[in-house]
């Protein structure tokens, strides 16, 4: 048992030195991560203007002028949202119009009939709560020195359902085959998320899955190599951007760490 326990020691210690070096960049690039599906499907309701238009008033029959005005929430919603995180401004507002936009393409598009995708926008509300979980960490932050009235209780069940949230994600990617390949990603993939969930080796876990599931995306959801005349390439390209916002999601976990509701917190008092 000392081997393996020696093996995660010093892997764990190589994951705090790249935690270490990029400490100023990560939470950056997680927020940049995290953002892109919303900056995509924002910038695809300004390039497919008339064409997301017309879906909706064929599928609801709501008339040009509700057809328009959806369109324009999600394309000012979105990008809005978007450039509200990046600069750290108002970022609670900028999570609730995200958060706003998630849950009227769900009803719009009927994702609440479609299990995968709706399990997709689950991990994505998941990774909007880290962004609220690390602005109020800023917010207390900025008063360095003043005496804390106690643990920030909020911000930690939003890190713990943060994390609860994203492993829906990983549910999605779980392949029912039977091959060699498939099976150990299962194992791997499921048994991180897990660990991910309860707060267990909670960074270096989140981090190997960063790794794995951009591998898989890169692989999977090649969206570029798509000619753009056929139908695939939009659906991988959504794929892709999802994932890709996961992904910011786990990387804001590794930059965060669990938060309180977790077993590594939990170890410190033991």
């Amino acid at each position: 048992m000392s081997i393996p326990n020696e093996y995660i020691a010093k892997t764990e210690d190589v994951a705090e030195q790249v935690i270490k070096r990029g400490k100023y960049v990560l939470p950056t690039v997680a927020r940049l991560c995290l953002i892109a599906t919303f900056f995509e499907d924002g910038l695809r309701m300004y390039f497919q203007w008339n064409e997301q238009r017309e879906y909706m008033d064929m599928s609801w029959g709501c008339g040009k002028f509700l057809a328009t005005v959806f369109v324009l929430t999600n394309l000012l919603g979105q990008l809005g949202g978007c450039g509200m995180v990046m600069a750290r401004f108002k970022v609670d507002i900028a999570v609730g119009l995200l958060f706003f936009i998630v849950v009227l393409q769900t009803i719009a598009y009927s994702i609440l009939w479609d299990f995968q995708f709706l399990l997709r926008n689950f991990a994505l509300i998941g990774a909007l709560l880290l962004v609220l979980a690390e602005a109020r960490i800023e917010g207390r932050s900025l008063f360095a020195g003043v005496p804390s009235l106690g643990d920030n209780k909020p911000k930690n069940f939003m890190q713990l359902a943060g994390r609860i949230l994203l492993a829906f994600m990983f549910i999605t990617l779980i392949r029912f085959e039977l091959s060699v390949w498939n099976v150990i990603q299962d194992i791997i993939g499921s048994t991180l998320m897990v660990l991910v969930v309860l707060g267990y080796k909670t960074k270096l876990s989140a981090l190997i899955l960063v790794a794995l599931l951009t591998v898989l995306n890169l692989y999977h959801n090649a969206w570029w190599t798509i000619p753009s005349y056929k139908p695939l390439r939009d659906f991988l390209k959504y794929d892709f951007f999802q994932t890709l916002s996961v992904i910011g999601g786990l990387l804001m976990i590794v930059s965060l760490g669990p938060g309180g509701v977790s077993m590594d917190e939990h170890k410190k008092k033991w």
